[in-house]
């Protein structure tokens, strides 16, 4: 529920950004800009190595530590601090340089702007640094709310500036930008996620944690950290590269197209969320029990039927992302201050992005098999090929794309790299366990692109009738539900088990048991969080 509603809150944000600052112009796209920056570098400092490295390592001093690991969690909070609030003041000096990475596109007037909003969205590294680690702690103590629950107060807070700048009369336009209307929103935007860390870090008070700074920092295991999260570093870095590139790309394309980009991409990510890391969260503990029996046959086991159980789900998604993305984006975001040609490019985008949704969840599925073996490399050398071929991707937009449809061509490329790691990481997975179930995917994947095509096709066909004669509501609502039917009744028809199974799991739970999966009939499995061989949302 929480990481629900956390998402809605964020999606909310979203829109009220861009109807407020107005989809398409250059004021939002550089506050968009400059909001994912802090979200960059953190993920570069520290972001890869929380999940994989310090989290272990916190459990590991709450278990062997005669004090239940405070001083050590005390000592790890201090360095954390301590350390990204010199990255910060650094990051805050190369401000120019980092946007200058990101933004070929820009007018001076606007890298201007860009800049002096990354100097105020920057210390946003601290807040969600310490965020992460204190949630950390958290968790490691049985305390789990306050750090689900946080980001919820970070997106109501944003939304309610947002608000508050359309109220008080603020600007679209560059010029038109006032020194009050700017300081509202650059610091408005970072007491939001102030405001998640303070929430956290009060739990973690009321938890009976002694929130004492240890500047001595010994005991810590700096290169046992720096041994084990090297690798995922080197994944987060990978998916930073095609990021940047990107948005390089998108901001070759005028004004509107990192918003477009962004905006469609976070889109992207939410139907993956909830639907895949579900399956994930699920399908983790069972998958990792396997991996230290070395039980080959159940991990195969697993990794098959998550991605048959994610991709049957994804699919009907993907499907109305693809025939009706250009009125979801109306929908969604023609509204206020928005730019109608660049709501139209969005939705252009969004819809190429729906193809690359099915490719995203099996390639970060199959990569949990190898951090289920805690295997970091593997990943890691995958995530390089999959960043590389986004890049290639990217770069030949911006070289024969007309400049107004290089936005287009950024999904296109991203689907190619999650298509490449798809196959790779199989090919791998297949030479290391001996097989992967390749004739079940296979067939699952060929039926379910019949009954995801019969399906674009009849909300294709509907929008198409009534997009002259009503607006973009009633054409989502009216194409929408017969495309959803025509997708069941085509599953149902090709025998796609599958959808049983997901109903079984969504009204009753999974029922995980421990027996080899049968013929006829299907076991649910279990992933988790967006693996770090994917790219990240763009400034989320």
């Amino acid at each position: 529920m929480a990481t629900l509603a956390s998402r809605a809150a964020g999606f909310v944000r979203i829109l009220v950004l861009a109807a407020v600052l107005g989809l398409g112009s250059r004021l939002l796209d550089s506050y968009n800009l400059a909001n994912a920056l802090p979200n960059v570098v953190y993920d570069l400092v520290v972001g890869g190595a929380m999940a994989s490295v310090i989290v272990p390592m916190l459990t590991r001093a709450a278990l062997t530590e005669p004090d239940g690991g405070v001083v050590y969690a005390q000592r790890l909070l201090s360095m954390i601090g301590f350390g990204l609030g010199a990255v910060t003041l650094v990051a805050t000096v190369l401000a120019p340089v980092l946007v200058d990475l990101f933004t070929p596109g820009f007018t001076a007037d606007q890298r201007h702007l860009t800049v002096v909003f990354t100097r105020f969205f920057l210390p946003q590294i601290l807040f969600y640094g310490m965020s992460a680690a204190a949630g950390a702690v958290l968790n490691i103590r049985g305390r789990f709310a306050a750090p689900m629950w946080a980001p919820l107060a970070n997106s109501l807070v944003v939304t309610a500036v947002g608000l508050l700048y359309f109220v008080v009369g603020g600007a679209t336009s560059m010029p038109a930008l006032t020194t009050p209307h700017l300081l509202l929103l650059s610091l408005g935007t970072s007491a939001g996620v102030f405001a998640q860390m303070a929430m956290v870090m009060w739990a973690l008070a009321r938890s009976g944690f002694p929130l004492r700074p240890r500047l001595d920092p010994r005991g810590i295991g700096m290169r046992r950290i720096g041994r084990l999260g090297g690798w995922m570093l080197f994944s987060v870095a990978a998916a930073q590269v095609l990021f940047t590139v990107a948005t390089r790309s998108a901001s070759i394309g005028g004004p509107g197209g990192i918003s477009a980009y962004q905006n469609a991409y976070a889109l992207f990510q939410m139907p993956f969320a909830v639907i895949t890391l579900s399956v994930m969260t699920v399908m983790l503990p069972r998958l990792s029990r396997n991996a230290a029996r070395l039980d080959h046959r159940r991990i195969t086991d697993d990794l098959s039927l998550g991605i048959r159980l994610a991709v049957v789900a994804l699919a009907p998604v993907a499907a109305v992302m693809v025939a009706l993305g250009p009125q979801l984006a109306a929908l969604l975001f023609a509204h206020g201050r928005s730019d109608a040609s660049t709501v139209g490019l969005l939705g252009t985008v969004m819809a190429v992005f729906g193809l690359a949704l099915v490719p995203f969840s099996g390639y970060a599925i199959l990569l949990r098999g190898f951090y289920a073996m805690q295997d970091t490399r593997t990943p890691a050398l995958i995530a390089s090929g999959v960043s590389a071929v986004g890049v290639a991707g990217c770069l030949a937009a911006g070289a024969f794309l007309p400049r107004a449809d290089i936005v287009v061509g950024i999904p296109i490329a991203y689907g190619a790299a999650y298509t490449t790691g798809l196959i790779t990481a199989g090919l791998v997975l297949r030479h290391r366990l001996g097989r992967i179930d390749g004739r079940r995917l296979v067939s699952t994947h060929a039926r379910v692109l019949l009954a995801a095509t019969a399906a674009a096709g009849v909300a294709t066909a509907v929008a198409h009738l009534l997009a002259p004669l009503t607006g973009p509501l009633v054409v989502v609502a009216a194409a929408g539900v017969p495309g959803g039917i025509a997708y069941v009744v085509a599953a149902r028809l090709l025998r796609l088990t599958e959808i049983g199974r997901l109903v079984a799991t969504a009204t009753a739970g999974i029922r995980c048991g421990d027996g080899p999966e049968r013929t006829g009939t299907d076991r649910p499995d279990r992933p988790d969080r967006l693996s770090a061989g994917a790219p990240h949302a763009p400034g989320s």
